[in-house]
C-alpha cells in the first residue's frame, strides 16, 4: 500500500503519537544528560587527583629542600675546607683531597665586627701568581654582574699565568628563594668538581648565565642535574639527591659570616679585600698587585 493510501490517523492518535515522539526524545536529552554529568563528574575526580598529586610533590620538595642539614660532612674532592675551588689555566683545577667540615671547630665570630676582613687562606704567597678569591652566591644578581664585566679579564690572567683565582661558593642568599637555592646550586656545584673539575669552570659560568631571579624558587635539582649534564660533567644525580655537600656549604658559609663578610661578591686580592666604592677600577687593582710580584 502506498503512502498515499494509508488511511489518515485521527486527531486523537496523532496527538499520541507526537507525545511518543516527545517522550522518546525527552527520555534521550536524560541520558545524555546523566552521561554528561558522570563525565564531568569523573573529569572533577581527575583533576583534583591532579592537583593534589602536584601540591602533594610540592609540598615534598619543599619538606625536602628545607629539611634540617647535618653540622658537618666531607668537601669535595678539588675544593678547599674554605669552601673554594682554584682555577688555573684553561679549564684546569688546583687538585686536593677530600676532606671534612665541623660547625662546632670554626672560630667564633668577634664580638665586634673587624675593621679589616681577614679571609682564611686567602692571603698573598710568595713565588706565586697573585691569588684573586671571590666570595659568590649563585642568586646574586651583583655577582652575576661582576661576572660579567670582569669574567673575561679574569680569565685571560689565569690563562697567562698571572693570577689564580678561587671561587668560594655560599648559601648567603637561600632567603632570596622558596628552596634554598643558594645552597642547592653550591652544593650542585661541588659535585661536579668532585668528579669532574675540568667542567667546573664550564658548570660555573652556566649557572650564573641562567641565573633565577631573587625571590622564586630558583633552578630545580632536576635541572641543575640536566645541567650538569649538558656542561658534560660525570652524572651528579645521587651527589644532588643526598645533598652530599650541603654540610659543606653550611659550614663554609657561616665560617665566612663569622669572619666578617656581609655580602656578596666580596673580593680579595693577595688577601686584601678589594672594595669596589673606593678603587672601582678592579683590573687595576689586579695590574697593580701583578706588577708587586716582580
Amino acid at each position: 500500500m502506498s503512502p498515499a493510501n494509508e488511511p489518515r490517523l485521527s486527531k486523537a492518535e496523532r496527538t499520541a503519537q507526537a507525545r511518543e515522539r516527545a517522550r522518546e526524545i525527552r527520555e534521550a536529552q536524560l541520558k545524555r544528560d546523566k552521561r554528561n554529568k558522570l563525565l564531568i563528574g569523573w573529569g572533577i575526580v581527575v583533576a583534583v587527583v591532579v592537583i593534589v598529586g602536584i601540591i602533594a610533590v610540592t609540598v615534598m620538595q619543599g619538606i625536602q629542600n628545607n629539611a634540617p642539614i647535618a653540622d658537618k660532612g666531607p668537601t669535595p674532592a678539588n675544593g678547599n675546607v674554605h669552601g673554594g675551588v682554584t682555577l688555573l689555566k684553561g679549564t684546569e683545577v688546583a687538585k686536593s683531597e677530600a676532606a671534612s667540615v665541623d660547625l662546632a671547630a670554626l672560630p667564633s665570630a668577634p664580638a665586634t665586627k673587624p675593621a679589616t676582613v681577614v679571609a682564611p687562606g686567602a692571603e698573598a704567597e710568595a713565588g706565586k701568581p697573585v691569588k684573586v678569591v671571590a666570595y659568590i652566591d649563585f642568586i646574586c644578581p651583583v655577582c652575576k654582574s661582576f661576572e660579567t664585566a670582569y669574567g673575561e679579564t679574569l680569565t685571560k690572567l689565569r690563562d697567562e699565568g698571572k693570577i689564580t683565582l678561587e671561587y668560594r661558593a655560599l648559601g648567603f642568599l637561600d632567603s632570596r628563594s622558596t628552596t634554598n637555592y643558594s645552597s642547592r646550586a653550591a652544593n650542585a656545584a661541588a659535585c661536579v668538581v668532585n668528579t669532574s673539575p675540568d667542567k667546573y669552570a664550564a658548570f660555573f659560568n652556566l649557572l650564573f648565565e641562567r641565573q633565577p631571579a631573587e625571590g622564586s624558587a630558583g633552578i630545580s635539582d632536576n635541572d641543575l642535574k640536566k645541567m650538569a649534564t649538558e656542561v658534560g660533567a660525570a652524572n651528579i644525580d645521587s651527589c644532588v639527591d643526598n645533598k652530599t655537600y650541603r654540610p659543606y656549604v653550611k659550614v663554609i658559609t657561616q665560617e665566612t659570616a663569622n669572619i666578617g663578610v656581609t655580602g656578596t661578591p666580596t673580593v680579595f686580592i693577595d688577601g686584601k679585600q678589594w672594595n669596589g666604592q673606593t678603587t672601582p677600577d678592579f683590573p687595576g687593582e689586579l695590574n697593580k698587585a701583578i706588577a708587586a710580584k716582580k
